[in-house]
């Protein structure tokens, strides 16, 4: 048994949270990073699994894939995309993290939705890292990630009595 966190010892609560309280969990660990792990298929039909900065805006992901890659390419390919995104890890007691089951769209500049992806992601910071100039948007591609499905996991809801593993679906 665990000393410090009796509540990991099975059995575990089966409850789900109610749609407000998983939303609000989810858009936490949107909140809490900015970096996530793209998975596509590569043109050879292999999982390709790439390290991307991102921005949440809800539930959608904005991101700007370098052009010509591996990664933008497999994403003009194949819309179908699954990103995973996690806290750090100490043990069972902090596990946490989410998968989003998405589609992406691929934004030419100010094409519909640029304006809109370009207040989201934080790309000033992004363009001076990079020793840009920074006083305008720079002409890009916007990778514009929507899930249909996101599975959060969360060790800590068993402490509330609810299942660490919960399922979120678009409404449609």
């Amino acid at each position: 048994m665990s000393k410090a966190y009796p509540w990991l010892e099975p059995p575990w609560p089966e409850k789900e949270l109610p749609r407000d309280m998983l939303e609000d969990r989810i858009q936490q660990i949107l909140a809490a990073t900015n970096m996530c792990v793209l998975a596509t298929i590569s043109a050879k039909g292999l999982p390709m699994a790439s390290p991307i900065e991102y921005y949440a805006d809800g539930f959608d992901l904005y991101c700007l894939p370098d052009p010509g890659t591996p990664k933008l390419k497999a994403m003009q390919r194949d819309p179908n995309l699954c990103v995973a995104i996690h806290g750090d890890y100490h043990g069972w007691h902090s596990g946490k993290g989410v998968q989003l089951f998405s589609t992406v769209e691929i934004i030419e500049p100010h094409a519909p939705g640029w304006d809109r992806a370009m207040e989201v992601f934080h790309w000033r910071p992004w363009m001076e890292d990079l020793g840009m100039d920074a006083s305008l948007p720079f002409e890009r591609q916007v990778a514009k990630i929507t899930p249909h499905r996101i599975l959060l996991t969360d060790v800590w809801l068993w402490k509330q009595g609810y299942h660490a593993k919960q399922k979120w679906l678009a409404e449609s």
